[in-house]
């Protein structure tokens, strides 16, 4: 039951963004710019396991990951602004975004750091 709990709540939260979203695309950015995921995530494992080295594993995990995430939102506007249809816009700045994220844990690997 609480597996379905958690699902519920998480559609909630991400139909709502999309709904603000068709109403104002500067607060529909403004929601999906939270960060609402990790926000679950975090209090989800904490509510499960109640381990304080987890949480603070998966948010430094976040801060690093954050930072390739970026390029998704950089490629995605450039594909469609240049006429590739959405889904092949999606598709690439999601592939695009992968190997990204690829190149920057083997990065942080060489210089000793994990994620």
């Amino acid at each position: 039951m609480h597996f379905f709990i958690k699902i519920l709540l998480s559609a909630i939260i991400i139909a709502s963004v999309s709904e603000i979203a068709k109403r104002s695309s500067l607060f529909g950015a403004l929601t999906a710019s939270l960060p609402l995921t990790s926000l679950l995530a975090l209090v989800w494992l904490y509510y499960d396991t109640h381990d304080n080295g987890k949480i603070i594993e998966l948010s430094y995990g976040i801060l690093w990951l954050v930072i390739p995430s970026l390029a998704f939102f950089v490629v995605l506007p450039l594909l469609l602004k240049y006429g590739l249809r959405f889904g092949w816009s999606m598709a690439l700045a999601a592939l695009a975004t992968t190997l990204i994220y690829l190149l920057f844990v083997w990065l942080l690997r060489k210089f000793g750091m994990s994620v």
